[in-house]
């Protein structure tokens, strides 16, 4: 390897870096990153069917398994029949986690504030342009 920095480990250092920085600031609240992402995910009001929730949070639905657990145990959500599928089951937010699905919004939307304060809007514009198109280079399967 080259002593620059690949484009692919210089994402995976900035991806790494910011789960560090939100698992740090969600720990000041007993939660974690993945725990806030799906809070924020789960429809405030009339809850999200749970087979809709992996592949909104691209997880596997063995790991978003164990967080809803947690989450449960936490008492943020509770789960509740589909009334208009009774095949399925909606996730629901309890009054705890509507308001720690307030907290984790504020979180992102201040850290999306100081980036731009920052970097500037304009840089961060080209910046998820250029993102954009690595994503459909790796998901259109253009390289291997």
């Amino acid at each position: 390897m080259t002593k620059e920095k690949t484009t692919d480990q210089l994402i995976r250092e900035l991806w790494m870096s910011i789960t560090r920085m939100y698992n740090e600031e969600a720990a000041k609240y007993g939660g974690t990153m993945a725990i806030g992402y799906v809070l924020l995910k789960i429809d405030p009001q009339v809850g999200t069917p749970s087979t809709a929730l992996a592949p909104m949070l691209g997880m596997e639905t063995t790991s978003l398994s164990r967080t809803l657990k947690k989450m449960e145990e936490k008492d943020l959500i509770y789960r509740e029949r589909n009334p208009f599928d009774g095949r399925s089951v909606l996730i629901k937010l309890t009054e705890f986690g509507l308001q720690m699905r307030d907290k984790s919004k504020e979180t992102v939307l201040k850290f999306n504030e100081v980036l731009k304060e920052k970097i500037g809007e304009e840089r961060l514009e080209i910046f998820r342009n250029v993102a954009d198109e690595i994503l459909k280079i790796v998901n259109n399967r253009d390289v291997f």
